[in-house]
């Protein structure tokens, strides 16, 4: 056999095994696969200037280069971007970059909300979306109303029940079912927030990327919480006397599988299917084999060759 046809078949069984592999590496991720429906980015709309998925709606204005800018550095605003088709997987992942800075020093507001409810875009005075929803709000306040305990920008979390109103006087104190103090306004390095959703385990978690690259610090984490079966997923906002620019650059949603329910493990004792196990054992067997073949055969060619030149 030919140095060349040798080196083919070498070439083959380590891709063969490298295949396997990232089968198998593939398999033991956190089984996050993304959702279109819920996910925008650049340019935001198409050649008709709409979205498929979303709507945009009062004040927002698109920049196709940079950004859905919901609520301008201007009173009186009120803009939205909702989705047009409701979250129906019972876990899932929303992570959103977003923008919030303005030529205010001292005096700026109000904020955005994000949104996962039963309604969709229905303006109103709770940060741009009406008042008495059902399902979760999570609050970027930026203006104090009253003295609160906490400084501000402040991040809270409201589940609202389709009767309960927002306590808009008191920054929504009786409301809030968990909060973090964040520093997310007129931030140099990008802005971001990512919500973590396991229905089976009732259980919500919220991270914030504000001080560096990937640098995700916990927020809150809801427990014994259910969102609506149906949830559309929506950013509003609104700006009165005080004002900046509220910016969503870009979303990215993904539905949960397998090991997505880790996190939660201790709140859901239900054993993992032993189907997957055993194919992963397997694909792993299959990339051993490989590995093994061709060593021997590489093995078995060297000690041939060896021999033919002391021949």
């Amino acid at each position: 056999m030919g140095k060349s046809v040798f080196s083919r078949m070498l070439m083959g069984l380590a891709l063969m095994a490298t295949t396997t592999i990232v089968i198998v590496s593939a398999g033991d991720e956190d089984g996050m696969n993304p959702l279109r429906t819920h996910s925008i980015y650049m340019p935001y709309i198409d050649q008709d200037l709409q979205n498929r998925w979303f709507d945009f709606g009062g004040d927002a204005l698109v920049n196709t280069n940079k950004h859905i800018r919901l609520t301008s550095d201007i009173p009186s605003q009120t803009g939205y971007l909702w989705s047009r088709l409701p979250l129906t997987s019972s876990s899932y992942q929303v992570e959103f970059e977003f923008k919030v800075e303005g030529k205010g020093d001292g005096l700026f507001g109000d904020g955005f909300a994000v949104w996962l409810t039963k309604e969709r875009a229905t303006m109103g005075p709770v940060f741009g979306n009406k008042d008495e929803f059902e399902g979760l709000g999570i609050f970027f306040d930026t203006y104090a109303n009253s003295r609160q305990s906490h400084s501000f920008p402040y991040v809270m979390a409201m589940m609202g029940d389709g009767r309960t109103k927002y306590d808009s006087a008191n920054d929504g104190e009786s409301n809030k079912l968990a909060g973090c103090e964040s520093d997310f306004r007129g931030n140099l390095v990008p802005t971001k927030g990512r919500i973590t959703y396991h229905r089976n385990s009732k259980t919500l978690n919220f991270k914030l990327q504000t001080r560096g690259w990937d640098e995700w610090d916990e927020c809150f984490t809801l427990s014994d919480i259910e969102l609506p079966v149906m949830s559309y997923l929506g950013f509003t906002s609104v700006t009165g006397e005080v004002h900046d620019n509220h910016d969503i650059i870009s979303v990215t949603t993904s539905t949960l599988s397998g090991k997505g329910e880790s996190p939660f493990k201790k709140l859901n004792n239900t054993p993992p299917p032993q189907k997957k196990t055993g194919v992963m054992w397997y694909l792993k067997f299959l990339a051993a084999c490989a590995v093994f073949v061709a060593l021997v055969m590489a093995f078995k060619m060297s000690k041939g060759s060896n021999d033919m030149k002391r021949f």
